[in-house]
């Protein structure tokens, strides 16, 4: 007589996983928030081009903060005066088009003219470099107008301009598009899924069979990452084959991409988890759901650089995961960062994660 087989609760994760991925397939707004509303502004993005109004100017530290030049520059407030980097990162920012510009003010208190600005430009910001130019000519112009003995100049440009790959504006706004949409579908899609299958009892039935309940949260997990990690490959390969989106390693950074994106799918669905735990219906989880995420849509980076904002929002996007993930997403599409090199970004999401699941252990329910 044959012996059953024994329960294998691994096919069983597999067939959970199976069945809810089709499932999202079959869901219009996990598709629009996965792929449909990330490629719209990545198409209109890509076809307008353009950039932020932010220009990031290094200053080097042995400058005179006293010097007209330096008090002029600070308060022109689309310049942000970036003063804590050493020269070599600086360079190296420069020729990654991280900074727009390098500026050194040297005085020359014996001689005319008294102050000579160098100034480092780079090929991989050119149209923020012109924005540049055009703001220290009129600082020049001013001084110099002003200056007690007109003839010669009080105030000289020296310029040069490095080179540089172009940071296009689908190197900015792709992978904080991408970022968007892996936070809607762990945060949002995990959220209704868990709750619904709670309040229709499905979950209770799934305890009458051999199943663990391991297998029920892994077979969903399992779903949600693939489907996540298909919409970010799509929306990468669309942004780098239609609008030259800067893949500095070829395959090998969108696989380091697609890592990234499974970390970040991972930390968000413990947001989802927590809110599934805590919302009491369906039409709870929105609101919920939206503290979560509408801070970090707005404030990490993913339409606009953080050193954009106003000096007292700066903590609080430095201290959202979107904000790591984002960066991190970045550095290895355009700088050509390794996953070692984006390590205090993984750190912080690590955090996150260890500090997002201990609380949706304590607050996830099964019935």
């Amino acid at each position: 007589m044959n012996q059953p087989l024994p329960y294998s609760n691994f096919k069983a994760t597999l067939a959970m996983a199976k069945a809810s991925f089709r499932s999202i397939l079959r869901s219009p707004s996990s598709v629009v928030f996965t792929l449909a509303f990330p490629l719209v502004f990545i198409l209109v993005f890509g076809f307008i081009g353009g950039g932020g109004i932010t220009i990031d100017v290094g200053v080097a530290k042995n400058n005179n903060p006293q010097n007209p030049i330096y008090q002029a520059l600070k308060k022109i407030k689309a310049i942000q005066l970036v003063e804590t980097e050493t020269p070599e990162e600086m360079k190296s920012e420069l020729e990654k088009g991280r900074l727009d510009g390098i500026v050194s003010v040297q005085n020359n208190p014996e001689k005319l003219p008294a102050y000579t600005v160098n100034v480092q430009y780079t090929k991989a910001s050119l149209e923020k470099g012109n924005i540049l130019k055009s703001l220290l000519n009129n600082v020049f112009y001013q001084i110099n107008l002003h200056a007690p003995n007109s003839p010669p100049p009080l105030a000289e440009l020296r310029e040069v301009t490095v080179e540089g790959r172009i940071y296009k504006t689908i190197d900015f706004i792709l992978p904080g598009q991408l970022g968007f949409s892996l936070l809607s579908t762990g945060v949002f899609g995990t959220a209704f899924v868990f709750l619904s299958l709670r309040l229709t009892l499905v979950i209770k039935r799934f305890f009458a069979t051999p199943v663990q309940r391991y297998s029920i949260v892994l077979g969903e997990a399992l779903a949600r990452i693939t489907f996540a990690l298909i919409g970010a490959l799509i929306i990468i390969l669309i942004g780098h084959f239609a609008f030259g989106f800067t893949l500095i390693h070829g395959f090998i950074t969108v696989v380091n991409m697609l890592i990234l994106a499974a970390i970040g799918i991972i930390v968000f669905m413990g947001f989802g988890f927590i809110i599934s735990g805590i919302a009491k219906n369906e039409s709870s989880v929105p609101p919920i759901a939206n503290i979560v995420t509408l801070p970090q849509f707005l404030l990490s980076g993913t339409f606009f650089s953080i050193s954009a904002f106003p000096n007292r929002l700066q903590p609080i996007s430095k201290a959202l995961p979107l904000t790591y993930l984002n960066d991190a997403m970045r550095k290895v599409a355009f700088e050509g960062a390794g996953l070692t090199d984006v390590g205090h970004q993984l750190l912080i999401l690590a955090i996150w994660g260890i500090a997002v699941y201990a609380v949706a252990v304590k607050t996830f329910k099964w019935e």
